[in-house]
């Protein structure tokens, strides 16, 4: 059985997500060029030509690549961790209520706390600066998939747990079949939203303790009031967040694929099906049940 067919942007819209793009990179140009300064001061900022000049001594250089080799690493390996961790506690934490009440109150607590007050906490506590911003990393995207997971278990449906019980399967087939594969959605809701809060988190960890990475090069451009290059770590920033949201998205539409899809159209017009009046039955039209007895008969 074929499902519904997908939709495909056409080459109209690309173009004009383009053309978008580039205005906003043209108004960028020309305010900064011509010094405008209505409340908002243009003339402080570095023009277009500016960063893409910057941009390009920069990849000719070694520091780039390390800087992103690092960001990177950090995020990837805080953000596997934050994965594994807050599925299998958010998991634990809708299925046990020895669970919720040892481990929700602390919690709970703690989620609140920005990951980026930790930082004093993991100086303190790691030996290396290395290891704390990854635990500033794991920190941030840690409540979001623990939260997103919780509420997608607590609400599946007990008829498909049920059906599994009656099939003769334990917990391990109940956990497999329906738990994780009911949650799914909600677990690639979390790891979305975490994967954003990893960067944010990251890039301000860098920044006060860190030697390498995008962060720690973005604050040093500040400081040394080099403003062409503090715009090349926010456009690197902004597309690597993109890139590894991207990916993630894409990993849960891939695993996600037996779920139903709707068929709706961006920008599509819904058209409103009129109803349609009863016909009269005619006189000498047989009655159902009458029908139904000779059926029988």
């Amino acid at each position: 059985m074929t499902g519904a067919p997908r939709y495909r942007p056409p080459v109209g819209r690309y173009a004009l997500r383009a053309a978008a793009l580039a205005a906003a990179l043209g108004l960028w140009q020309l305010l900064t060029s011509l010094d405008v300064d209505l409340w908002l001061r243009f003339s402080q900022f570095p023009t277009v030509t500016d960063v893409a000049r910057a941009f390009a001594d920069r990849l000719s250089g070694p520091d780039y690549w390390t800087d992103l080799t690092d960001s990177l690493t950090r995020i990837v390996t805080g953000f596997l961790l934050a994965a594994v961790l807050g599925v299998a506690t958010g998991v634990l934490v809708a299925r046990s209520r020895l669970a919720e009440d040892l481990l929700g109150p602390i919690l709970e607590v703690v989620r609140p706390i920005p990951a980026i007050a930790l930082v004093p906490v993991a100086i303190l506590l790691f030996p290396s600066n290395e290891q704390g911003i990854v635990f500033i990393t794991f920190t941030a995207a840690f409540f979001p998939v623990l939260v997103s997971t919780r509420h997608a278990v607590r609400a599946l449906t007990p008829v498909w747990e049920e059906a599994v019980r009656t099939m003769g399967g334990g917990r391990w087939r109940i956990l497999c079949s329906v738990i994780l594969p009911g949650a799914l959605p909600g677990i690639f809701g979390g790891l979305s939203v975490g994967i954003g809060v990893s960067w944010i988190c990251v890039i301000s960890a860098e920044m006060i303790s860190g030697q390498y990475g995008v962060g720690y090069r973005t604050w040093q451009d500040y400081t040394i009031v080099n403003y062409p290059g503090v715009f090349v770590g926010m456009v690197t920033i902004g597309v690597l967040g993109w890139l590894t949201s991207t990916t993630v998205e894409l990993l849960g539409r891939r695993l996600t694929r037996w779920l139903p899809r709707t068929s709706y159209v961006p920008g599509a017009r819904v058209r409103t099906v009129p109803p349609t009046r009863p016909q009269p039955t005619p006189k000498n039209a047989p009655k159902a049940e009458e029908t139904r007895d000779e059926h029988l008969v």
